[in-house]
């Protein structure tokens, strides 16, 4: 079959690889689409830094070169011998991540913040990027009937956003700014909304994704080259919006979430990041601000938890994922049609679907 492999810095080849046999606790699974993710993007710019460069990932076991992709759905093909609540013909998304069960964060269920956390598609295992992966059963959570396959792909993105919402401490009626409005952005922008955010600022330098922004529930628009941000979200907000979230992944934007957030406020920090930034202590003491980190979602055994919400939202039209879509290519367009054009600083795609079996 089919497959994109990661071998470094700006070197994806899709090749011809064996399918992976089932075991006893494992799905095969038809892959029906799998999104290209900011992080694949760094990945492919910057990389190695999820993918295991020099040495094997203490969970996978395997190193560069691995199979890529993590946003991911389609339909389960064949069943091992132990797997009792899945069967062939379910659809299904996958949610990726890898957890060793044993140390102190999978104890107490934080899985998806465990000390050897991966995912698939990146640490090791089946990526999405395939025509078919196998996976170990817990990782595939049902769509159920009542939502189009291919959005099962945008399960992950849009999970990443409500889990950063729920994170964020975020209040019915409060005052939102987000800084970035790429998929991960437009995730958040929609479960702020759903969450009943009051007032939503979004800071977005590229036009188009402005446009999405609004699309995706946000009340106002801010392009930060011709507007000061800051000043105009504290004008607005009588000194500072409640919440805000940094989904940018650069140091002026950092800057701009702690600035923009009020006294005792919160900022949430979404971004992976490549390099460090420079910010003030004083920006956080003299005004009580908080920062959160959040990452990913819940994963292991709690797989379904905030899978199952979205899913649920989706379901009932509470999210809306067709903003999000620029695109469908099929995988041996993938460097060319996906990642140059995701890359590209005028580009105005946010996400493009890989189709591997059309």
């Amino acid at each position: 079959m089919r497959a994109a492999i990661y071998h470094d810095r700006k070197d994806i080849r899709v090749e011809d690889i064996e399918e992976t046999p089932v075991g006893a606790e494992q799905v095969r699974i038809e892959v029906d689409s799998c999104g290209i993710c900011g992080t694949d993007l760094h990945e492919y710019t910057a990389g190695p830094i999820f993918v295991p460069g020099d040495e094997p990932h203490p969970l996978s076991q395997e190193k560069a070169p691995i199979r890529l992709g993590h946003e991911f759905s389609g339909i389960i093909t064949d069943v091992g011998d132990s797997v009792t609540d899945l069967k062939e013909g379910d659809a299904v998304a996958i949610n990726p991540i890898l957890y060793c069960g044993e140390c102190r964060q999978c104890n107490e269920g934080n899985y998806h913040i465990c000390e050897s956390i991966g995912f698939l598609g990146l640490s090791g295992g089946d990526g999405g990027f395939a025509e078919s992966v196998v996976v170990d059963a817990v990782h595939a959570v049902p769509l159920g009937d009542d939502i189009p396959l291919e959005y099962g792909a945008l399960v992950e993105p849009l999970t990443v956003g409500l889990h950063a919402v729920r994170r964020s401490g975020l209040r019915a009626g409060d005052a939102v700014a987000v800084f970035g409005s790429g998929p991960i952005g437009l995730s958040v922008i929609q479960s702020a909304r759903a969450a009943g955010a009051g007032k939503i600022f979004v800071s977005e330098p590229r036009p188009a994704r402005r446009e999405r922004a609004i699309s995706c529930g946000a009340d106002e628009v801010i392009d930060p080259t011709e507007v000061d941000a800051v000043e105009y979200i504290k004008s607005e907000t009588n000194g500072g919006a409640d919440i805000t979230f940094e989904v940018a992944g650069v140091e002026a934007s950092f800057n701009d979430a702690v600035m923009s957030t009020a006294p005792s406020g919160r900022t949430t920090i979404v971004s992976i990041w490549e390099k460090e930034v420079n910010t003030h202590p004083n920006n956080l003491v003299l005004g009580e601000r908080t920062i959160t980190g959040t990452l990913a979602y819940t994963g292991g055994p709690r797989s379904r938890e905030e899978y199952g919400m979205v899913i649920d939202m989706l379901a009932n039209g509470r999210l809306d994922p067709e903003p999000f879509i620029t695109d469908r290519i099929a995988l041996e367009e993938l460097v060319e049609s996906g990642f140059e054009r995701l890359i590209d600083p005028q580009s105005e795609h946010v996400k493009i679907l890989v189709k591997p079996n059309e």
